[in-house]
C-alpha cells in the first residue's frame, strides 16, 4: 500500500465513530485522540461479570467497566485522578471492585438516566469526544452454538464454548428489539470514518449491532469503514478462526458490506509468546486474504502489534496512525465543510 500520513491538527480531525468495548476499544481510543479530537465511542452494555456484573445486578444499572476504560483512554486529567479511577479495592464488602465504576455509578444515582451519567463523568474528566453507551436498556446477551446448546449472560458465553467443544453460531439480544441511543445513531450518520475496534469477536463488538437502528445507521452512512482485526484467536470465543471468520460472523450479524476494509497485522509475534498462546488454545489469526476478497472485503496488513508482559495487543499509536493514513488515502474532505456528508470515498468519485 502506498504509505500517507495524516498532518491535519487533531482540533480538525475527522469525525471518527469507534465501535466495540473491553480493552480493544480503550487501545484503539489511546491511539485516536492523537489525531482527532472528534471521536465517538459508541461502548456496548452487555457485560454482566466482575465488578460491573456486581453493581448491575445491586443497582439495576448498566454495566460501567467498558465505558470505565474508555474513560481512562481519552481523559485530560490530572494523572492521579486517572489512577484513582483505576484503584482497586482489594478487601472487605468492595473488594475487587474498581473506584472508576464505583464513581459513575454515584453519577448514575443523581443524575436522570445513565447516558447522562457518563456524560457528566466525561466533563469530570476533561474526556476528547465522547462515549455512548449503545443503548441503556437492560440487555442479555444469549449464544446458540452449533449443537443446539443456548446460554444466557456474557460472562458464560466462554466456559459453555469449552464444555461444548464447538464454534458459536450466533448471539442475540434479550429483549430483542432495544432501541440504541439516539445519540449513537446521529453520531454514526454524522461520521467520517467507523471504525469496528479490536476486541472480543462475540461478546465486544457483535453486541453492538444487534441494538436497532445502528446496522441501518452504518449502511446508510458514506463513512469510510474499517475493521481492526484482533491479532490473535481468542480462547471460548474464536478458537481457530481467520481473518474471513471474523468477517462473515459480523456479516452475519449486522449486513453484507458492513465495511469495506479490514486493517490486519502483518507484524511479526515472538515464537516463545506464540508458543505460550498456542499452549492455551488460542494463536495468530491466519489473514485468508482471498476469502475476504471474495465476501467484499480489501485487506490491508501492517505492523501494528506489540509485545506487553508476554501479551500480544494492538501498539495504539501504530493501529491509529494506520487508521489515519488509510482515511488519508480513502477519502476526500471538503476544506472547512462540517457538514454530514463532507468526506466522500476516492473510489465514489
Amino acid at each position: 500500500m502506498e504509505q500517507y500520513f495524516y498532518h491535519m491538527a487533531p482540533e480538525h480531525g475527522p469525525r471518527v465513530v469507534a465501535i466495540g468495548g473491553g480493552t480493544g476499544l480503550s487501545t484503539l481510543l489511546r491511539g485516536l485522540k492523537i489525531y482527532t479530537k472528534q471521536i465517538t465511542a459508541i461502548v456496548t452494555v452487555a457485560d454482566d461479570g466482575g465488578g460491573s456484573g456486581v453493581l448491575r445486578q445491586d443497582l439495576g444499572m448498566p454495566p460501567p467497566g467498558d465505558i470505565r476504560h474508555c474513560m481512562e483512554a481519552l481523559a485530560n486529567a490530572e494523572p492521579l485522578m486517572v489512577q484513582l479511577l483505576q484503584y482497586r479495592f482489594s478487601e472487605g464488602g468492595l473488594a475487587g471492585q474498581s473506584f472508576g465504576n464505583l464513581l459513575l455509578a454515584a453519577l448514575n444515582g443523581i443524575q436522570p438516566s445513565f447516558d447522562r451519567a457518563v456524560e457528566s463523568m466525561s466533563q469530570v474528566l476533561a474526556i476528547t469526544g465522547r462515549i455512548l453507551p449503545v443503548t441503556t436498556a437492560n440487555v442479555q446477551l444469549e449464544a446458540e452454538f452449533e449443537n443446539g446448546v443456548t446460554v444466557v449472560g456474557e460472562s458464560h458465553i466462554g466456559p459453555c464454548k469449552k464444555e461444548q467443544d464447538c464454534r458459536i453460531r450466533r448471539v442475540r439480544l434479550l429483549p430483542e428489539g432495544t432501541a440504541a441511543l439516539p445519540a449513537a445513531i446521529e453520531a454514526i450518520r454524522d461520521a467520517e470514518m467507523i471504525v469496528f475496534a479490536p476486541g472480543s469477536l462475540y461478546t465486544s463488538i457483535i453486541p453492538n449491532l444487534l441494538v436497532d437502528g445502528i446496522v441501518d445507521a452504518i449502511r446508510e452512512s458514506d463513512a469510510l469503514k474499517v475493521y481492526a482485526c484482533n491479532i490473535m484467536t481468542q480462547e471460548g470465543e474464536t478458537e481457530g478462526y481467520t481473518v474471513s471468520d471474523h468477517i462473515r460472523a459480523l456479516f452475519h450479524h449486522g449486513c453484507p458490506g458492513l465495511f469495506q476494509l479490514c486493517l490486519t497485522n502483518a507484524g511479526t509475534i515472538p515464537p516463545a509468546v506464540l508458543q505460550r498462546y498456542q499452549q492455551v488454545g488460542s494463536d495468530a489469526i491466519f489473514c485468508d486474504k482471498e476469502a475476504c476478497e471474495a465476501l467484499g472485503v480489501e485487506v490491508v496488513s501492517s505492523p501494528v502489534a506489540t509485545v506487553e508482559n508476554n501479551h500480544v495487543r494492538h501498539n495504539p499509536g501504530h493501529l491509529a496512525r494506520e487508521l489515519m493514513s488509510l482515511y488519508a488515502q480513502r477519502t476526500i474532505r471538503v476544506a472547512g465543510a462540517t457538514s454530514r456528508h463532507a468526506s466522500r470515498s476516492r473510489r465514489e468519485k
